[in-house]
């Protein structure tokens, strides 16, 4: 049985659903911060799954769950994600973030799970001194989220020498769409991801929408991104719960399409997928946003055999359509 913290939030889900389509049966801790009581009702409708509401700052919520359900292994996904909200206040995300993994991979050790897989992030590398970045790339964060998922990066590496807790971590670059059947997909409150917030602009009709920096050294002065499909982010969980079940060994991995887009290019593709124009307001940059994350993603190809297979295109329109059935 596998464990799934935060799998009533956006990554989370749709890895759920994708375990679920593969057979396995799926255990859900979520204290619904940010994730939604709907989206696990959509979860139930879709194969077995256990939903216990926790916080993982509480220890004896963690421990509970592995009192009562034979787990094999754990997919953490919980954690504050907002870069914004980490430079304003640091002391949220490290005391959510760290603390609760801390409480987490305990409570596995005590009962001897050793196995997890976690969600990371590019922005443990910081500012590039090269381009694309691989898992080599010195890793110098440039705000409190990402130095978070780093501390948590090497505790993991701490916990695998000193009790054998083998992890496999993916490091995301930025993740976009939704479910291709509409059962899930981005759902923040409030939205601070580029994909939605261009959507919403475009569905209101009336709203503007915001660009945080045109004076950036790329072609079009705005930032670049590599943007990988969620349903193929969700692959690479499974594919990475199976590398770690076959071999036992922990590891890291970049995911990403190792193709990069300039926000005006991520907006002139929403606004042909909507048949519409959107009115575009230029704003200063945002603290801790960098120029370019590019990924090089050849090492989840060679040893996982996980390669993006979605496009932009297919992103934008997947989250589109998923849009339009939110309130």
């Amino acid at each position: 049985m596998i464990l799934i913290t935060g799998g009533a939030g956006y990554i989370g889900s749709h890895t759920v659903i994708n375990f679920l389509e593969a057979g396995y049966d799926v255990v859900i801790f979520d204290s619904l911060e940010n994730g939604h009581a709907e989206t696990i009702e959509s979860l139930k409708l879709i194969g077995n799954i256990h939903f216990i509401k926790g916080d993982l700052k509480n220890i004896q919520d963690i421990e509970n769950v592995f009192k009562n359900y034979s787990i094999d292994t754990v997919v953490h996904f919980a954690g504050f994600i907002q870069v914004e909200e980490s430079v304003k206040n640091p002391s949220k995300y490290y005391r959510n973030n760290i603390i609760g993994s801390l409480n987490l991979f305990d409570s596995m050790i005590k009962y001897n799970v050793k196995k997890i897989i976690f969600s990371s992030t590019c922005a443990i590398y910081g500012k590039p001194q090269y381009l694309p970045l691989d898992e080599k790339h010195p890793k110098n964060p440039i705000n409190p989220y990402g130095r978070t998922k780093l501390m948590i990066e090497e505790i993991l590496d701490d916990y695998d020498r000193a009790y054998g807790l083998k992890s496999i971590k993916l490091r995301y670059f930025n993740v976009a769409g939704a479910d291709s059947q509409k059962r899930t997909g981005e759902w923040h409150e409030p939205e601070t991801h580029i994909i939605p917030n261009i959507l919403k602009s475009i569905i209101k009709k009336n709203k503007s929408f915001k660009i945080f920096g045109n004076d950036y050294n790329t072609p079009d002065g705005t930032c670049i991104r590599d943007y990988v499909n969620i349903e193929d982010m969700a692959e690479a969980h499974k594919l990475a719960y199976l590398f770690l079940k076959e071999k036992n060994k922990s590891d890291c991995f970049n995911i990403g399409t190792e193709k990069g887009y300039s926000v005006k290019e991520v907006f002139a593709t929403a606004e042909k997928a909507a048949g519409t124009k959107v009115q575009l307001e230029i704003m200063p940059r945002r603290e801790g946003d960098a120029e370019v994350l590019l990924s090089d993603s050849s090492k989840a190809e060679k040893i996982l055999h996980w390669k993006a297979k979605k496009s932009l295109e297919d992103s934008i329109n997947t989250a589109l359509s998923w849009e339009k059935t939110l309130p």
